[in-house]
C-alpha cells in the first residue's frame, strides 16, 4: 500500500504522520513545493498549477491515493485534481473541521490563514456546518511561514498575536491551516484559561488519514514499528525531510521506518 501526501511545505507532516499512526506499513510518498511556496498568496490559477504539479510528481510514484494535505490547495485545485487524476488515483481533499467544533455549541473560533478568514469558502463551511454557533473567524498573519521554517520566535510571536484576537471565552478551536496542528499545544497553552473547561483543539489530519483508507479500502492496522518507506519530492526533486520537518515530533516519526528513498517506483 502506498499513499502519497502533498502540500506547499511541512503542513502535510500531520497528515502523513496519522496515516503512519494507522497503517506503519503504508509506503508514504511527500511531495512539497517548497521553490513556490507559500501557496496563500498566490492566485487561484496559479495555486492550481501549483498543486498540479506538485500532484504529478507525486503521482509518478504510483500510489494507491493522494491526501491533498493543504486548506489552500483543497479550495482552489481540487477539482482540477479530480478532473485529471481520478478515477485512477483516488484525491482526498481537506476541510477545516468547523462541523464536529460546531457539534459542541460554541463558541467556537477559527484560526486561518488572512486570505482563508472571511474568504467564501469559509463563510460557505460556517453557514452549512454551524449556523446558529457563536463563531470568530481569527486571521493568523504569519503562523503558516513560522511553523514552515521552525522559527520558535515567531511562532510564539504569532501564536502570542492571535491569541490576543481570539474571545476569551471560547471552548474549541478549528485548525484551518494544515501547518497550524505542527504547534498545537503551543496554541492550546497560549488560549486556555485559568480554572476554565479545557479547550478542544479540531484538526483534520485524523479524518483525511482515515478517508484516505476507506476510499482505497484498506483497514487501519497500528500498533506496530513503522515498516513502511518513505520518498520525498522537493518540487518535483527526490529528496529527504528537512531540518524543518525534523524540528517536529510528525517529522521524527516519518523519519524513524524504513531508510528514506529517493527514486521513484
Amino acid at each position: 500500500m502506498k499513499i502519497a501526501l502533498m502540500d506547499s511545505g511541512t503542513g502535510l507532516l500531520p497528515a502523513a504522520a496519522a496515516v503512519r499512526r494507522l497503517r506503519p506499513d503504508a509506503d508514504l510518498v511527500l511531495s512539497t513545493d517548497p521553490d513556490g511556496l507559500p501557496w496563500g498568496p498566490r492566485t487561484p490559477d496559479d495555486v492550481t498549477a501549483h498543486a498540479l504539479a506538485t500532484a504529478r510528481a507525486a503521482a509518478e510514484h504510483r500510489p494507491d491515493a493522494l491526501i491533498v494535505a493543504c486548506n489552500t490547495a483543497s479550495v482552489h485545485a481540487l477539482p482540477a485534481l479530480r478532473a485529471e487524476l481520478e478515477p485512477a488515483l483516488p484525491v482526498i481533499g481537506t476541510v477545516p473541521a468547523i462541523k464536529p467544533a460546531a457539534g459542541g455549541g460554541g463558541p467556537v473560533a477559527i484560526w486561518a490563514t488572512p486570505a482563508t478568514t472571511g474568504s467564501p469558502y469559509q463563510r460557505d463551511l460556517i453557514e452549512r456546518f454551524a449556523r446558529g454557533v457563536d463563531v470568530t473567524g481569527v486571521p493568523c498573519p504569519g503562523l503558516a511561514d513560522a511553523v514552515e521554517n521552525a522559527d520558535e520566535a515567531a511562532i510564539a510571536a504569532a501564536v502570542e498575536a492571535a491569541a490576543g484576537r481570539t474571545p476569551r471565552d471560547i471552548r474549541a478551536v478549528v485548525l484551518g491551516c494544515t501547518h497550524y496542528e505542527l504547534v498545537a499545544e503551543r496554541i492550546r497553552a497560549a488560549l486556555q484559561q485559568p480554572a476554565a473547561p479545557a479547550l478542544v483543539l479540531y484538526g483534520s489530519a485524523d479524518a483525511v488519514a482515515a478517508q484516505a483508507l476507506r476510499r482505497i479500502g484498506a483497514e487501519p492496522a497500528p500498533a506496530a514499528a513503522p515498516t513502511g518507506g518513505l520518498s520525498v519530492i522537493h518540487s518535483g526533486r527526490p529528496a529527504g525531510l528537512s531540518d524543518a520537518a525534523l524540528a517536529y515530533a510528525e517529522g521524527r516519526l516519518l523519519a524513524s521506518g524504513r531508510v528514506v528513498t529517493t527514486g521513484t517506483a
